[in-house]
């Protein structure tokens, strides 16, 4: 259930029998021809979709993340690593105040890698609350469900095209890109120069029954997480 279709006292009526909470973190960048907001769509509904039978609430998803290396390209919004870690621990700090225990940061973003060493630390000095995160797309199972259908999956290749992060009336290319070499650090027009569209390698689509196939796998990923508490 999502914090925007409740009321505060529906929170604490909640909280007097359960003190879980889902936060989705994700991310304004390019992804190639889908949304700019991919990683935060994808962040927030699987938290829903996963939440949805378990009752348990999810805040609105932190939509803005660290993406320096996406300058180059227009529509990103990113945040400092300081500003970030400060803003997760902010979040963090308000959850427990009001009495979640058991908070879970659902990552739909690589470059907030970060809110992984912030919620440890911010659960080592306090004996009484667990902060679990998780990048879904590779968690364990979920990553294995990906390369057993196609091993060359990418940032905004098929593995992120979702009915609900695709565009309407933009096409896809049909070939499947070389994978970019992106091991080096480099500027940001570098960066563009290199990764063209901005998919990192791989097809741009597959079929939606093999997408929605990762989906189910991703929500039984996180809800079986979510149980184990």
């Amino acid at each position: 259930m999502r914090i925007a279709d409740m009321h505060w006292q529906q929170v604490e009526a909640y909280l007097k029998h359960d003190d879980r909470c889902i936060i989705p973190l994700g991310c304004v960048e390019q992804h190639a021809y889908l949304s700019l907001a991919t990683d935060a769509i994808l962040a927030e509904k699987l938290s829903v979709d996963s939440a949805e039978s378990l009752g348990i609430p999810v805040f609105p998803v932190l939509s803005y993340g660290i993406t320096p290396y996406f300058r180059a390209y227009p529509g990103f919004i990113t945040f400092s690593v300081a500003t970030y870690t400060a803003i997760i621990t902010e979040i963090l700090e308000s959850v427990y105040e009001q009495g979640f225990r058991r908070i879970f940061l659902l990552n739909g973003h690589g470059g907030n890698a970060p809110a992984s060493t912030i919620g440890s630390e911010f659960a080592s000095t306090r004996e009484d609350v667990r902060v679990q995160y998780h990048a879904w797309w590779s968690a364990p199972k979920v990553w294995a469900a990906v390369t057993a259908l196609d091993p060359i999956a990418s940032h905004a290749s098929w593995m992120e095209n979702f009915p609900w992060t695709r565009l309407s009336g933009v096409a896809q290319p049909s070939e499947r890109k070389p994978l970019v070499d992106l091991g080096t650090k480099q500027g940001a027009q570098a960066t563009r120069a290199l990764l063209g569209d901005g998919n990192f390698g791989g097809y741009y689509q597959r079929s939606d029954e093999e997408l929605l196939h990762i989906w189910d796998v991703a929500i039984a990923e996180v809800q079986e997480l979510l149980t184990r508490w």
